[in-house]
């Protein structure tokens, strides 16, 4: 940089310096000026000496009929009544998000369970009061915090282990586990056990941080599976379950959504599998921004349950709504 553009940047004017420009033009009196900017006289001294200065210039000459313009000052007043206005148009430039009118993409991280579970409700509502707004899913993975902090994705659904400083986290909805089935299956009606567990055979979903919740207790507990399909996702599953004696362990909220639609039974799951809290997660260089706040608000009035609202950190529950934590 040049030694006279540094100099241009730091010789930059104080608004409140032109503020005080405009008010000593209009009214000619520095009693006026003081009122009509809500200071005292004395600071308004202050100011102006600080503004001949910066301008290399007297500028107001004191006489009979108030404070006169000196060439420069009226040379300068135009233009620093347009810097003003600049100024003030900057200051209320509204960054309210209007749903009804606004045109753009919001790319959301989740899993293809949270396809099946959230994804249609937000779509749904988002097709009901936001017309022009568009929803892009996007795979939820070990890159989803850098996409947060790009601002690639605007928002993660799901529930991430560990995550990055910088990041906020809402609570949405605690996940148990239960067994999906058939309908018809032969051999497990109303309840199953841990020996009917046992026994059957199994669909494996390998995805998500259900799955390594999952094979953890088995683990734990010295369960081998007998597995007779590993998908990588719930894509087929339904048609699977409904059509086979296999038996699929997954999260509440997946089995119950798919045992609506497609006429499956959904069972308690008999074993002791870790629980998790469904969460939305965004990075603090959005937090503030109104779209992002919009998105934010319509997942937790979409999702956000009684239980969670709740609890707080020791688990046991309160009446206040809690607020949103950074990770």
């Amino acid at each position: 940089m040049k030694h006279s553009d540094h100099r241009a940047e730091t010789n930059l004017l104080d608004p409140r310096l032109l503020r005080l420009f405009d008010a000593l033009f209009t009214t000619g009196s520095v009693t006026k000026a003081a009122e009509k900017l809500g200071q005292s006289q004395p600071t308004i001294s202050i100011w102006l000496a600080r503004l001949r200065k910066e301008l290399d210039d007297p500028l107001f000459i004191r006489s009979a009929e108030g404070m006169l313009p000196t060439p420069r000052a009226d040379a300068l007043i135009g233009t620093a009544r347009q810097a003003l206005e600049m100024l003030r148009r900057l200051a209320e430039l509204r960054t309210d998000f209007d749903p009804t009118t606004a045109k753009r993409r919001f790319a959301i991280c989740m899993t293809d369970g949270s396809h099946v579970t959230l994804l249609p409700s937000i779509l749904a509502h988002v097709r009901r009061v936001a017309p022009g707004v568009r929803i892009e899913a996007t795979q939820i993975g070990s890159d989803t915090p850098r996409m947060l902090q790009s601002g690639e994705a605007d928002l993660a659904l799901g529930y991430i282990s560990d995550l990055d400083a910088g990041h906020f986290q809402q609570a949405l909805f605690p996940q148990d586990w239960v067994c999906l089935t058939s309908a018809k299956h032969a051999r497990i009606r109303d309840r199953m056990t841990v020996r009917d567990f046992r026994r059957e055979a199994h669909v494996l979903i390998r995805s998500g941080t259900g799955h390594q919740l999952l094979a953890g207790a088995l683990r734990e507990q010295r369960i081998v599976l007998e597995v007779a399909l590993e998908l990588p996702g719930f894509l087929g599953l339904p048609a699977i379950i409904g059509t086979t004696d296999l038996v699929a362990t997954l999260p509440r909220h997946i089995g119950e959504t798919l045992a609506h639609y497609y006429g499956l039974r959904v069972l308690d799951c008999p074993l002791a599998i870790a629980g998790f809290t469904v969460k939305q997660y965004w990075h603090a260089r959005f937090h503030h921004d109104p779209a992002s706040q919009w998105l934010r608000q319509l997942c937790g009035e979409l999702f956000q349950q009684q239980e969670v609202r709740g609890l707080h950190r020791s688990g046991r529950p309160r009446k206040r709504r809690p607020r949103d934590l950074p990770s």
